[in-house]
């Protein structure tokens, strides 16, 4: 499963594998692939720094890679507390009422939110990056479309690639232009933040419109066979996520959310802003449901939702609350049906690719 892309950075297998997780990116390293880890929940320099230490220690000297959640356009002056002052107060009374509807639990006195996440704001995830660039990563992913133009330039100096997320051609365009080295085609099938358009469409239009950098196909790919299609649509890889999310070496908050995973269907998201702001696919719970009702308040633009609803995902989390409980996921959820270490995805991932290429030759009568 080599292409030019995958030689270029060294691996043995054109995947790349985006995860929140140290023991599942490096896990993905170690098979083959490329793990990305997902760097937007560290709040704390020290705490990416010491889970980056334990990448270096597991990863066989293999490259990884991580993944920011960075604005284009920086903003300022604008701290977290501002962004607080700019919560609508009918949203929060929203929130401790859907919360007191279900029955949650307040988090025990002195026990912070865990989700807590504001790595969506400039100056945390650049902080991140400082951290990062002391060590040996070989690509550098942003979850919101091109990274500033200093950021870019600060990556390469370190010989670093540089790769975007694209729900569009447009939207690929404009990475091109701003010197972004790999194009991330995300299709609608996607987990987590993801445009409209589905990933076998998007994938040709992408490959088109930003030749000859590299593509990578995301959204819906769980299978080798999958992967053989990304490659044939003329991807240079594939950017997988939310497959990792049922692996063993996975960390989930809890029990009950793994169980939920496992016995989802493929139908069984949404596109919701509950989350972020943003639109992102999750699993669809009554929890999204209360945010897309029509005569509900309506989720605020990123990054005030997320830290509205942060206190109250760590309260479900905590105590489990099926009715509320979910997780950005993608449709390949519906494949996910059982706990699995990263190895045995990867075997079955490279098996599949056998199969459809063997399948492939037949039909085009070489084999």
């Amino acid at each position: 499963m080599e292409t030019e892309l995958s030689k270029r950075l060294g691996v043995e297998h054109a995947i790349f594998g985006f995860t929140p997780f140290p023991a599942v990116a490096a896990a993905i390293t170690r098979a083959g692939g490329l793990g990305v880890l997902g760097v937007v929940r560290y709040g704390a320099p020290d705490e990416l720094a010491r889970d980056l230490d334990w990448m270096q220690k597991h990863t066989d000297g293999k490259p990884y890679g991580i993944d920011v959640v960075m604005p284009a356009r920086a903003v300022d002056g604008v701290t977290e507390a501002d962004i607080e002052d700019m919560i609508p107060d009918a949203h929060r009374r929203f929130v401790r009422e859907t919360l007191a509807q279900h029955g949650v639990p307040e988090l025990p006195e002195g026990e912070a939110s865990g989700w807590r996440i504001t790595g969506w704001m400039e100056h945390v995830a650049r902080s991140q990056l400082d951290v990062a660039l002391d060590y040996p990563v070989r690509l550098l992913a942003n979850a919101l479309g091109s990274p500033p133009p200093d950021v870019v330039r600060r990556a390469h100096s370190h010989g670093i690639l540089v790769a975007a997320l694209a729900g569009s051609a447009r939207h690929a365009e404009r990475h091109a232009e701003a010197g972004i080295d790999v194009v991330v085609a995300q299709g609608y099938e996607a987990g987590g933040h993801t445009g409209e358009i589905a990933s076998m469409v998007l994938t040709p239009e992408v490959v088109k419109a930003v030749d000859p950098l590299p593509v990578l196909a995301a959204g819906g790919i769980g299978t080798g066979e999958q992967i053989a299609a990304g490659l044939a649509l003329g991807a240079q890889g594939v950017w997988l996520g939310s497959i990792w999310l049922t692996t063993r070496e996975a960390r989930l908050r809890s029990r009950a959310l793994t169980r939920k995973l496992l016995a989802a269907g493929s139908g069984d998201t949404v596109r919701s802003r509950a989350l972020t702001g943003k639109p992102a696919r999750q699993l669809r719970t009554e929890w999204t449901d209360a945010w897309d009702d029509p005569a509900g308040p309506g989720a605020l633009p990123m990054p005030l939702q997320g830290l509205l609803v942060a206190e109250a995902v760590s309260r479900i989390q905590r105590y489990e609350v099926e009715s509320l409980l979910g997780t950005p996921v993608g449709q390949i959820v519906g494949q996910m049906t059982s706990e699995r270490r990263v190895q045995a995805v990867f075997d079955d991932l490279t098996r599949g690719f056998e199969r459809a290429v063997d399948r492939v030759q037949r039909i085009a009568g070489r084999a």
